[in-house]
């Protein structure tokens, strides 16, 4: 099924924008392909540059936050497919998009959003990589003070988890509860509450258990004041100058994976509704159930999020399948049954129209 709201790369217009009002100088010469025409190109032929962009800007006013707190540390930044900072290398790997405008458009055309698309996303992002980043420039994890707090930075990453909402144990800075992942990603969420600028964290965080975990960060920054790190390798990890994948390969995969991801959320929040054993003789089909309110919990969802009809109905049918395939059925009585449905089909709705992708289901 096609994800609802979303363009399929084969049928992407072929035509070349319309030109501009006033046209400027073109720093690359594919600024002005179609969207089709720039999804042929590999990653190397891009030619892109931090140089003279504003994640360059971007980058110094991170360079100039580590520095007012006394930290000689400068992570060095390179392009690449995604977000990250590998473990033991002090720098930061961003996406390849957001070096130029033409780029942003298309990912957000492809994808519905852009990760750290605006100048306050892209410095608190580069804040929580940055303390990836100075975790390995100086090997902080391995001070026992690190673990005490955070835990062992050994732990297995998982590849989902289930955060507590209301747990106050973990500061909040990306969104979704990511403190909680992984004690790596609890330190790099921590350091970057406590590198903010004019942050208010002493009084947002007092009454707070994770008040503590910023303590620690302050008493590690204090210690590396000044010093230089002992780890200053300058290696690139997938910098897209080597990559020959071209733009189309890298999201049909993104896309793909994306798909899988909300699939593994419908199937968590099916489980939660209906029962994978049947509970008692002559209990309904889950399907069955879906299917025979199909047309009422879609127009209730589509009304209620201002979507297109037919998104939601193409969401409805990718549970029905699901239940049937997993033979799902109803436990509990049919009422609730339907009104948890509509709960779980205004999810996932909401999840797709806006280009969510959680990382875990909730």
């Amino acid at each position: 099924m096609p994800k609802p709201g979303l363009h399929s790369l084969d049928s992407l217009d072929a035509r070349a924008r319309p030109p501009a009002r006033k046209r400027r100088a073109l720093r690359y010469p594919w600024e002005s392909l179609s969207d089709g025409q720039l999804l042929s190109l590999r990653f190397r032929d891009l030619g892109l540059r931090i140089a003279g962009t504003e994640l360059e800007r971007a980058i110094e006013r991170l360079y100039a936050e580590l520095a007012t707190r006394g930290i000689r540390f400068r992570p060095h930044c390179w392009l690449s497919q995604e977000w990250f900072s590998p473990d033991g290398i002090p720098g930061i790997a961003i996406p390849f998009y957001l070096a130029h405008p033409r780029l942003i458009r298309l990912e957000r055309r492809l994808m519905r959003e852009v990760e750290g698309g605006n100048r306050n996303w892209l410095m608190r992002i580069l804040r929580h990589e940055a303390g990836h980043a100075i975790d390995s420039a100086y090997r902080i994890r391995r001070r026992r003070g690190w673990r005490e707090v955070f835990g062992p930075a050994s732990l297995p990453y998982p590849d989902t988890y289930r955060p507590r909402p209301g747990s106050r144990r973990f500061v909040q800075h990306l969104g979704a509860w990511y403190a909680q992942a992984h004690p790596t990603e609890d330190f790099a969420e921590t350091f970057a509450v406590w590198l903010k600028p004019k942050s208010d964290w002493r009084k947002s965080y007092a009454e707070w258990p994770a008040f503590n975990k910023l303590n620690v960060v302050e008493e590690l920054m204090t210690s590396v004041r000044g010093q230089r790190p002992p780890v200053r390798n300058r290696l690139k990890i997938e910098p897209i100058e080597h990559n020959t994948r071209t733009l189309a390969q890298h999201y049909r995969r993104k896309l793909a994976h994306n798909r899988q991801i909300r699939l593994g959320l419908a199937d968590e929040l099916l489980r939660r509704i209906f029962s994978a054993e049947r509970p008692r003789k002559g209990a309904v089909r889950a399907a069955s159930l879906l299917r025979s309110h199909k047309t009422p919990l879609i127009a209730a969802v589509a009304r209620e999020l201002s979507m297109e009809r037919y998104s939601v109905q193409q969401i409805l049918r990718m549970l029905i399948e699901r239940c049937a395939t997993q033979k799902l059925y109803v436990r509990g009585g049919r009422r609730d049954a339907v009104a948890h449905s509509r709960w779980m089909l205004g999810r996932l709705a909401s999840l797709y129209s806006q280009g969510e992708t959680p990382l875990l289901p909730l």
